[in-house]
């Protein structure tokens, strides 16, 4: 393993990786490391990122040069079984500077957000790396040789891109970036090699859709049926092909998955990542530094604090040419793996169609518009139908659109199972299905368990509740608040709103802010408390985009805030109960 790590150009801008936590009963612990701590080096290579980390630690012979929180030097040795988990976690991901942005995509969240926030919000990420860590989405225009050879070797896949749009000229108009037209040839590098990617398409009326929108879906859908008379397992060998990049991804963060192995310190990405993300913005920065996932709950998405591992990050970005050479066209036809085998994989395993959302901070003269419940309607329509054609060729539905298109027209959501096994949940893809239906199981529950406990369902003193959520999913979530109200004693009211901060007339969760529900919300009965989405906060945060805290949003308006994180915590909160080990956390009035 570490002859891969050493055959890759040495980085001239490593930083020691600070460990912020030490997992107890770990090999780390029983050494003696410290929060504070840093990795210099293991077995004489600098780790660039968590993948050379697991990759060099995965010896079973390792010698670590640290730094402790004082700046003194120690070397320490060790022999443990081959792959087992010296079990720490990091600030950050990426040791060497984060991969930046060259795009200039019109949507884009950065531009779109009012000035003198926390720096962590200005952030633009295009890093490979947290793609393949955590599923944020990459535009693979700044990458250079070395780092496309480096997700070759090392098999790094699946990665999720966004393409918007296949056609040349259409790309690099929304990207602003002459090299954005190479996608096709992009793509094909990946299939060459075996390696699978997840895509999605921002679109943006007038620019990408119609038949610039069908034009983009049937050339990725040729990326998923490599050979045409294969037979109709698309689906099998799609679910082998995610199994397998899974097993890689599970290999860089370490077997075990949560918290077991080297993760940033914030752990998992945060469920507003995702309801952010569904908003349709182009989240290639956002997505990894203030939220996690998508409207519903459960989502994926990772963060760095802020402080000076942004700073750091910032400063040692990697610029396109300041160290490596890039790639040009004639690039792509060198050195590919052209065997003909009777079949490949899916190379684009999965597409989501994301509504482009916009705020009132947003750039003049953009030429973006926003999408009228005409316009989802007609999307809705032209996918729908692609659906079907792809489900018999392909055997498999391939893209999905964002829930946002359905509640945008004022349509019904598809059923569970049409999103087949979830590919683009991440993109707020069947997340608010899903939240429905694990609700509706959680209830169905913890009501049996209490019922079987303690007779007819009561609750011992009246509760009031107010659960507050952006209006996207008002008609969705009213028959959750109706079934919680059948309760003896429960009231829980809904309060949907929009942001007036964003400027926006519908507003997923994830980005209400403080102020929106200040404004909102003042001079309002709210009962004996707000029940508060989590993905609406920095992932182990307290803060709102907008920088209110909960603390000052909680004074402000006299009640209790009790942060739910998923249907089950709303569940077990409502009835005064922890039974999914998950209680709610409590901001006192």
């Amino acid at each position: 393993m570490n002859s891969i790590v050493s055959t890759l150009p040495k980085a001239t801008n490593v930083k020691p990786a600070k460990i912020t936590r030490v997992l107890p009963e770990s090999i780390a612990e029983e050494l003696g490391f410290e929060p504070g701590d840093a990795i210099v080096s293991i077995n004489g290579e600098r780790p660039r990122d968590l993948i050379d980390y697991n990759f060099l630690c995965a010896d079973e012979y390792l010698r670590l040069e640290i730094l402790d929180a004082k700046d003194q030097q120690h070397i320490v040795e060790l022999e443990k079984d081959f792959d087992s988990e010296l079990g720490l976690e990091f600030e950050t991901a990426v040791f060497d500077g984060l991969l930046q942005c060259n795009n200039r995509c019109p949507f884009c969240f950065i531009d779109q957000q009012p000035p003198g926030k926390r720096e962590s919000l200005y952030l633009k990420d295009d890093d490979y790396r947290l793609s393949f860590l955590y599923g944020s989405y990459l535009t693979l225009t700044n990458l250079t040789r070395s780092s496309w050879d480096r997700i070759e070797q090392l098999r790094l896949s699946p990665l999720y891109v966004s393409v918007h749009a296949t056609e040349p000229a259409v790309r690099e108009k929304l990207l602003k970036n002459d090299r954005a037209g190479e996608i096709l040839n992009q793509l094909q590098w990946f299939r060459d090699r075996r390696l699978q990617i997840h895509a999605q398409v921002v679109l943006c009326p007038g620019i990408n859709d119609g038949a610039h929108l069908e034009t983009t879906l049937r050339d990725l859908a040729n990326f998923y049926n490599a050979d045409p008379n294969r037979p109709q397992s698309a689906q099998s060998a799609d679910l082998g092909a995610r199994a397998a990049g899974l097993r890689s991804r599970a290999w860089a963060l370490g077997e075990g998955g949560e918290g077991s192995v080297a993760s940033f310190h914030d752990d998992s990405q945060t469920d507003d990542a995702q309801d952010k993300g569904n908003e349709g913005f182009e989240m290639e920065a956002f997505d990894d530094f203030e939220g996690g996932n998508f409207d519903g709950g459960d989502g994926d998405f990772d963060e760095m604090p802020d402080g000076p591992a942004y700073e750091a990050a910032y400063e040692n970005a990697y610029e396109i040419g300041d160290d490596e050479e890039e790639w040009d066209d004639e690039d792509w036809d060198e050195g590919e793996l052209n065997d003909s085998d009777d079949w490949l994989p899916p190379t684009v395993t999965s597409v989501a169609v994301v509504p482009v959302g916009l705020t009132r901070f947003r750039p003049d003269l953009d030429e973006l518009d926003p999408v009228s419940p005409a316009k989802a309607r007609e999307v809705i329509g032209q996918v729908q139908a692609l659906q079907a054609e792809f489900r018999e060729a392909l055997g498999s539905t391939f893209v999905w659109l964002a829930d946002e298109w359905f509640v945008i027209a004022g349509q019904e959501l598809p059923p569970l199972e049409a999103y087949e096994n979830f590919p683009q949940i991440d993109n707020g893809v069947g997340s608010i299905r899903l939240f429905v239906d694990r609700f509706e199981q959680a209830i169905a529950q913890r009501i049996s368990t209490l019922t079987a406990e303690q007779g007819p369902l009561q609750l011992p003193q009246p509760r009031r509740y107010t659960w507050v959520v952006g209006n996207m999913v008002k008609l969705a979530f009213a028959p959750l608040v109706d079934r919680l109200n059948t309760i003896d004693g429960l009231t829980v009211t809904l309060a949907a709103l929009n942001s007036d901060y964003w400027g926006q007339q519908f507003t997923v969760t994830g980005l209400l802010t403080g102020s929106d529900l200040l404004k909102n919300l003042q001079d309002t009965d709210l009962g004996d408390g707000i029940l508060l989405p989590s993905l609406m906060l920095k992932h182990g945060d307290p803060r709102f985009l907008d920088d209110m805290t909960v603390g000052e949003l909680s004074d402000s308006l006299g009640v209790p805030i009790t942060i739910i994180t998923d249907a089950d915590s709303l569940v077990d909160n409502c009835l005064g109960r922890t039974t999914s080990g998950k209680p709610g956390n409590h901001t006192q009035g």
